[in-house]
């Protein structure tokens, strides 16, 4: 650069001026939900809110062909009593804090979990067939993961979930969203003290089967034909100690890759299907 010379502005003043007063300009403040309702957002997670019998309070359709292509979906949520609104695209993302909504939000009554009471009367009045299949999940705080979670133990026929009451993700409306109608359906524990629980599992006769990338059996060693509980640990860490010492048993995945480790929900679903696999071969009695 000549000596004296001024440096070159890739803005005019003006320009510049304005480029001030847009970044000192706040983004758009994301719409509340109607007092005490849930965001609920995506086709298959309202589909399952509807399918469950439960009306929304209001629901909100992105403008243009949006309407057309959800047309079958607002129609019974509009015989239902739902109050439905048109609403512009960025309205509906800001809500939804750039998740993939498709579209479509309804607000409705937020999930809650179940507590230990429930569970405890489920299990001591358990039928003899098919034996519980349960997922317990250990400092699982990722909503991705647990909705994902949620989604895989639906579909592999789990009677419940369990988690802790500390580390341990919401039931808030991105794993709804995750889950696609799982979240609504499978019933999820909430227990004060983990290690306590699992305790109170193997007395009424649950066989408690965690993972951990140092066990020394396979996870198709594993006999899941019986009452069964099988524990994941959150990612890195894995389960935490009590946790791990109130299993019956320790499996791991065996890995042939450069990779030591999958993502946990993607494991879950291995190892809960392994599970479907073993009892869909399980004579009655047997």
């Amino acid at each position: 650069m000549a000596a004296g010379r001024k440096p070159r502005h890739d803005r005019t003043p003006g320009q510049e001026s304005r480029a001030r007063r847009h970044a000192g300009r706040e983004s758009p403040r994301a719409p509340a939900p109607p007092g005490g309702l849930e965001a609920v957002f995506g086709v298959h997670a309202v589909r399952a809110l509807l399918d469950r019998g439960e009306v929304p309070r209001e629901l909100w359709v992105q403008e243009g062909s949006a309407g057309t292509r959800l047309a079958e979906l607002v129609e019974v949520a509009r015989q239902g009593g739902a109050r439905l609104h048109s609403r512009p695209r960025d309205e509906l993302d800001r809500l939804a804090q750039g998740a993939a909504h498709q579209g479509i939000i309804a607000f409705a009554t937020p999930l809650a979990f179940e507590g230990e009471t429930s569970l405890w009367l489920r299990l001591e009045g358990w039928p003899h067939e098919p034996p519980p299949l349960l997922l317990v999940l250990d400092g699982i705080t990722d909503v991705h993961n647990f909705g994902a979670c949620l989604r895989s133990a639906d579909a592999a026929g789990v009677h419940g979930v369990i988690v802790p009451k500390d580390k341990a993700a919401p039931l808030n409306a991105m794993v709804r969203k995750v889950a696609c109608g799982a979240a609504e359906s499978m019933p999820v524990y909430q227990v004060t003290n983990l290690a306590r629980a699992m305790a109170r599992l193997k007395a009424l006769g649950v066989w408690i089967t965690g993972t951990a990338g140092e066990a020394e059996a396979s996870l198709f060693e594993a006999d899941f034909t019986g009452p069964t509980a099988l524990v994941m640990g959150a990612e890195g860490k894995g389960m935490r100690r009590l946790t791990r010492e109130a299993c019956d048993t320790l499996v791991k995945l065996p890995m042939a890759g450069s990779v030591s480790s999958l993502n946990v929900s993607v494991a879950t679903g291995i190892c809960l299907f392994e599970a479907v696999r073993q009892r869909q071969g399980r004579a009655p009695g047997d």
